[in-house]
């Protein structure tokens, strides 16, 4: 890897980070394109990287920011002072990071081998109103499966609220409050019940023993974020298997579902699958789609790019009848919803 990509993807990396709200992500990113890192362990291995090191591929990046907000986390007074809600110079910042990359080279190291994972709790509040909108539909308890699920976060949705437009929807006791920039009307209250909830992950995380991992990966001038994503933590219990999607879901649809809406989704994930995954996923939903009943019912949402901007697609589709929904767009962290979803009367 070129010293020259690496940098590059830094630098496409702070754009992304500025674009969503956290100027400090966006002003570490650039240290790291523009500055001389020190040499050592973290150093060479960076040289010495293979592969799209980008956002699009291993995100780089992401692994050493994560790495670092770690070591915050776990009590690193020197890296601590130059991060928020401490503000110092760039050349302190730098000085700081720079000096950990050499003092922690060990601990840094570990934190490269793998992707940066978490859940963004926020993108439930785009959960949160279609879970209604099925409810009021189908008048079915839900079965949730949520592929990618990484710690089940999301999986939770129901133990959340959403507050837009001086509306609410979600329970009295709710864990935590979402309240995104919204646009249009939010459904009618329709008091969805779950059946059972149930996710699949490559690498699934536990909302205790992976914590850090889970907060880390947050970024640091974003402490709302972390505050959402702890309250998620504490009320997390859905399982969460480790496998390939298509074999678990292919499981989960072969079984019985009378008296059900299946309620299968993904949050940011799908995309990220490979291509032949995702055609035998399709086709197997249309397979399932096509033996849904009216008792049985069977729906697939998503939130993910399409190539469009702003933000990601909110795409529903349901059987039997093989309805298609485009419900309107939201950002890729929550942060507003562009909700236009008709009625969800047949």
């Amino acid at each position: 890897m070129s010293a020259a990509a690496m940098r590059a993807a830094f630098a496409d990396q702070a754009l992304s980070c500025d674009a969503l709200g956290s100027p400090f992500m966006g002003r570490l990113m650039r240290l790291f394109a523009e500055r001389d890192w020190p040499d050592g362990a973290v150093a060479r291995r960076l040289a010495r990287w293979e592969g799209d090191v980008t956002s699009r591929g291993q995100s780089v990046p992401l692994r050493i920011a994560g790495a670092l907000h770690a070591r915050v986390l776990q009590g690193d007074s020197a890296l601590s002072a130059a991060y928020p809600p401490n503000a110092v110079p760039d050349d302190a910042l730098w000085a700081a990071v720079a000096e950990a990359l050499v003092r922690e080279a060990d601990r840094l190291d570990t934190w490269l081998d793998s992707p940066p994972q978490t859940n963004e709790v926020r993108r439930a509040a785009a959960l949160i109103p279609v879970g209604h909108w099925l409810a009021a539909r189908f008048g079915l308890p839900l079965t949730l499966w949520e592929m990618g699920a990484s710690a089940g976060l999301n999986l939770m949705w129901d133990r959340f609220a959403l507050r837009a437009g001086g509306v609410r929807l979600g329970p009295g006791d709710a864990a935590l409050t979402l309240a995104p920039d919204w646009v249009g009307d939010l459904p009618a209250p329709a008091g969805p019940r779950i059946a059972a909830r149930r996710g699949v992950d490559l690498n699934p995380l536990s909302p205790r023993e992976d914590a850090l991992r889970l907060t880390a990966y947050l970024w640091p001038d974003q402490p709302h974020r972390l505050a959402l994503t702890r309250a998620a933590m504490a009320i997390a219990g859905a399982q969460v298997d480790r496998g390939d999607a298509g074999d678990w879901l292919a499981d989960r649809l072969a079984g019985p579902a009378e008296g059900t809406c299946r309620m299968v989704f993904s949050t940011i994930a799908f995309q990220y699958f490979p291509a032949r995954l995702q055609a035998r996923i399709a086709a197997d939903m249309d397979a399932a789609g096509a033996r849904a009943t009216d008792a049985a019912p069977l729906a697939w949402f998503g939130i993910e790019a399409d190539g469009s901007g702003p933000g990601a697609a909110l795409t529903l589709r349901l059987w039997p009848g093989e309805a298609a929904f485009a419900l309107g767009r939201a950002d890729f962290h929550g942060r507003w919803i562009d909700w236009r979803a008709p009625s969800p009367g047949p």
